[in-house]
């Protein structure tokens, strides 16, 4: 791996363990210090606090070929910039070790959490699963023409309303899941070759549209819902609701603390936040 990241343009010295890190740590003052959690005597969860109160700006970087979540949880409250697990592929690695040096972390300048930029549950419109169609409607029609002023952005309100049974958010009722649930099933499959009979359907479908809706009014609101969205916690970062959000594509994540739903951010909260930050640069 040295030989790999000098190769790349890194300047690389190496030790063996962690008492030979704290020595080496007496007289260098490294950018980055990659550790490993199993090492012969002073091992890496023992080493990193040690490391990070010697040198508080340093940046460490665990590798370990045992990765766990809660070893990973320690290694963080213990002040770790990353926790990467073995093989770790090398340009990965790079990138993060490009981000440890240019990240800076200005009290001035503190990146905002999930929690600070989520819009509250109370004020988000929600429907219950075993509510009527018509219903779920409603609160969808109260949500869209619900007008929010935010300093010079004026922004329409949700297009989608969160789904509960109970106190569970089990998923989002959105208008497209409207639209798709008018679709006959013969409908919906037409470029499938077992239904290859209706491709020219579509001209004598007057007067299907209005029997569709008819239909709809009848089921509920969990026949037609989306699954629920991701779920992430209040301290999570920004991007991680951007990695979900581009993963998994969808358009929003609910936000739970203590494990109980408490707020959405949508990507329009991620948008705002990124053209604060980059409007307010001169």
């Amino acid at each position: 791996m040295a030989k790999i990241l000098e190769h790349k343009g890194f300047m690389v010295s190496l030790v063996e363990s962690g008492e030979q890190a704290l020595e080496f740590l007496e007289t260098i003052n490294p950018d980055v210090l990659l550790l490993d959690l199993r090492m012969s005597g002073l091992n890496g969860d023992e080493a990193l606090p040690r490391i990070l109160a010697m040198k508080p700006g340093i940046r460490v970087i665990v590798l370990t070929g045992h990765g766990e979540e809660s070893s990973a949880r320690k290694a963080q409250a213990a002040g770790a910039f990353d926790y990467l697990c073995k093989p770790c592929d090398v340009d990965v690695l790079v990138a993060r070790i490009h981000d440890a040096v240019d990240i800076i972390f200005d009290k001035s300048q503190r990146e905002r959490t999930v929690g600070e930029l989520m819009i509250a549950i109370d004020e988000y419109t929600c429907v219950q699963a075993s509510s009527t169609v018509r219903e779920g409607i409603e609160r969808l029609k109260v949500a869209s023409e619900n007008f929010i002023s935010t300093g010079l952005i004026m922004e329409c309100g949700h297009r989608a309303v969160l789904v509960f049974e109970g106190e569970e958010l089990v998923g989002v009722l959105n208008m497209r899941n409207l639209i798709e649930a008018l679709r006959p099933d013969y409908v919906a499959f037409e470029h499938g070759s077992q239904f290859s009979c209706v491709k020219f359907s579509s001209m004598f479908w007057q007067g299907l549209f209005n029997a569709r809706v008819r239909d709809l009014e009848s089921k509920c609101v969990r026949d037609i819902m989306n699954p629920r969205p991701p779920v992430v916690d209040c301290e999570a970062t920004l991007m991680q609701v951007a990695d979900l959000l581009c993963a998994e594509n969808r358009r929003r994540v609910a936000v739970a603390q203590e494990g109980r739903i408490v707020g959405v951010v949508r990507e329009q909260e991620l948008f705002h936040e990124i053209s604060r930050q980059v409007l307010q640069r001169v």
